[in-house]
């Protein structure tokens, strides 16, 4: 009996342990989302990625003006299929650079004429430069993209909206 009394509290050692490291792994894989400072050498691109109208104007933007912003990375699973370290600048920051009020409402439109309303003020936007260091580009839904890392893993379960994730973005109106 106590041979199987010690068989059995080995058995469920080990698997206390197993449970353990899974839930710790999940933990670190939950954490890899939150966009922390970036090590990557802002562009020197000046050529025109994006546009910002204003009712007073419209403004070309490029990856150099928009990379002189701190740079957040965050490493995840987009649900249209691209992965691994997304980095950007955080919305909030792009729109008080450009003296644009973050409680207005934006509009962002795509190059395929997709359309998406957002209040910036709702969510932390990261408004994507970069896929794994290397500039996005129209073929992998560049040159901008719009992410809400928090929201990354319901995204990807379903379980929330994404509509108001936005890739190739060519514009952004402001109403």
């Amino acid at each position: 009996m106590g041979r199987f009394l010690s068989f059995s509290i080995r058995k469920y050692t080990w698997w206390l342990l197993a449970v353990s490291l899974n839930l710790f792994a999940t933990t670190l894989q939950a954490n890899e989302v939150e966009p922390v400072p970036s090590t990557f050498v802002p562009s020197q691109d000046t050529s025109p990625i994006l546009i910002v109208d204003t009712q007073e104007e419209r403004r070309f933007i490029s990856r150099a003006e928009i990379e002189s912003l701190p740079l957040y990375a965050t490493t995840l699973q987009h649900f249209k299929g691209p992965q691994g370290s997304f980095a950007g600048v955080w919305l909030k920051d792009l729109l008080s650079a450009q003296d644009i009020d973050e409680t207005a409402t934006l509009r962002f439109i795509a190059h395929d004429d997709y359309s998406a309303f957002i209040n910036s003020e709702e969510r932390d936007y990261l408004l994507v430069t970069r896929l794994n260091g290397e500039p996005l580009t129209l073929t992998d839904f560049g040159p901008t993209m719009l992410i809400v890392p928090a929201e990354a893993e319901a995204v990807e379960a379903g379980t929330a909206n994404m509509t108001h994730w936005v890739w190739s973005i060519r514009d952004i109106i402001v109403q």
